[in-house]
Parts: structure tokens; C-alpha cells; sequence
């Protein structure tokens, strides 16, 4: 027997737990891609589209209405929060040792890859600190490879947890939103070892631009499991829209102000 997903406008849903009142996210469930699988002697179905056919299939009305929006949104915020953006690369500077600055290759739009900036929050050892604290630990271990990162990551310098429970560290992104690596919101910027967590699936997201924010960043990014990401991430990418997107950067604003714990990291 074959499990496949149901109609995208009826998941199944937790009555519990909804995506920030915007989307039920689907509960875990073990998923075969049709398109890669041949049974017996049934044939093949017809194959998945490609990121580049569906971004082809969108409406070049829609994306440069979108991309417009970006570009306005992003120079605003880069020359009105010019003196923030100053005062916080001077206090990386003077915390501690190491660049401004810390960039890190992701996957964009049709499997392009591209540098994400933000505020370096970590020590400049950071890497090399991480791959000792993986090996001494199995429990550390097996929670950066569920997570791809550590909730309680003793790299991060004591202004980083300021800037990444405040979201302050993504504030360079911007200029990867003015760029075209990024837009304003979208599915989560991943690395190259995510992609297979995504499936089939990872096609559909990546046929539109990562986000500065999303639909995860606004129902409890990390506290939320890896699958209810990605199911995030798929819903975006089938049901984003102009009220979507203005509902998600409301939301993204009240997350920022509210001190609760929103999962950030």
C-alpha cells in the first residue's frame, strides 16, 4: 500500500496545536513519493516537476508585484535602521573577538546557493568548538543532527543571545532581500544537508525565494518539531499570497516585541 499526501486544502490536523492561528500543522506520518516509486508491475507516474518548471508556471504578474514590494521594503529598512545596524556591528566589535559579520552558504530559489549574513552572535571558533563538542557528546550529537542546531550552544557569545532571541542577528539579511537571494518572507533559508529532510517536496519550496521571515518564524520556530518546519515551509510554498505574507509581517513584529519565549535561539 501506498501513502500519499491528501488535497493540500484539507491536511490532516491537530486540534491542539496550530501554525501561529494561520495553519494546522500536520501530524508526522510516513510518506512514499509516488513519482520515484515503481510497484510490481505498475508504471511510473508522472514525474515531480522541477523547481525551474514551477517557478516557470507562476504568475509574472504576482512575482514582480512581489519582488517590487521587496526591494521598496528593504532599501527602507536599510536606511532608516542605518544607525541601529551601526551601533549593533560596534557592539559584535568591542564583545568579542572576530568579524562583524557571519556568513553562511544556504540554498535559494532553484537550488542556487548564496551567503545568508547576520550579526555574528557566536566565538569565531565556533566551528571547530562545535565539531569537539559533537564528538565528546552522543546527547549533543543527535540533537544537532535532528535540529541542525543546539538549544543550549555554549559557542554563542553572551551578546549572541540577545541578538538571536530578539531576532536582531538577522537584520543584515536585508541586504540579501535587496539582492534577490531572499525576499521579505518565504520558507526557512536551509543548508545543502537539510534538503534531503524535505523529500520530493523540497522542489515546491525552493520555487520561490527563503524569507526574512515565515510561517515558521511566527509559530514557534525552534519549540516546533523538524517535520512541522518543513510542513510549514510546503504550506507556504503552495498557499502564499499578498494577505499572507502582510498577516505573517503583522505577526513577525508582534513576535519581535512580545519577551516570551517564541523559540529563538
Amino acid at each position: 500500500m501506498i501513502a500519499a499526501p491528501g488535497p493540500a486544502s484539507t491536511p490532516a490536523t491537530d486540534p491542539l496545536r496550530t501554525a501561529g492561528g494561520l495553519w494546522p500543522v500536520r501530524r508526522r506520518r510516513q510518506l512514499v513519493p509516488t513519482s520515484l516509486l515503481a510497484v510490481a508491475s505498475l508504471p511510473l507516474l508522472t514525474p515531480t516537476p522541477t523547481a525551474e518548471q514551477l517557478i516557470e508556471l507562476q504568475s509574472r504578474r504576482a512575482r514582480t508585484f512581489k519582488r517590487s514590494g521587496d526591494i521598496v521594503f528593504s532599501l527602507a529598512a536599510l536606511t532608516l535602521g542605518a544607525p541601529l545596524f551601526l551601533a549593533l556591528g560596534v557592539l559584535v566589535k568591542l564583545s568579542s573577538r572576530g568579524p562583524v559579520f557571519y556568513v553562511q552558504q544556504r540554498v535559494g530559489r532553484d537550488y542556487r546557493s548564496f551567503g545568508c549574513i547576520k550579526f555574528r552572535t557566536m566565538r569565531r571558533d565556533a566551528d571547530k568548538v562545535l565539531s569537539a563538542l559533537l564528538l565528546s557528546s552522543p546527547d549533543l550529537e543527535e540533537e544537532f543532527r535532528n535540529d541542525f542546531k543546539l538549544k543550549n550552544d555554549p559557542r554563542i557569545t553572551r551578546l549572541g543571545k540577545f541578538l538571536r532571541r530578539s531576532s536582531l542577528d538577522e537584520l543584515p539579511q536585508f541586504l540579501n532581500v535587496l539582492r534577490g537571494e531572499m525576499s521579505l518572507v518565504g520558507p526557512r533559508p536551509i543548508v545543502r544537508k537539510e534538503l534531503p529532510r524535505y523529500g520530493v517536496r523540497m522542489n515546491e519550496v525552493l520555487a520561490v525565494r527563503p524569507g526574512l521571515t515565515g510561517l515558521w518564524q511566527v509559530s514557534g520556530r525552534n519549540n516546533l518539531s523538524y517535520e512541522e518546519r518543513v510542513e510549514l515551509d510546503v504550506r507556504y510554498a503552495r498557499h502564499r499570497s499578498v494577505l499572507l505574507d502582510l498577516t505573517i509581517i503583522f505577526k513577525t513584529i508582534a513576535v519581535i516585541l512580545d519577551p516570551r519565549d517564541r523559540g529563538a535561539y
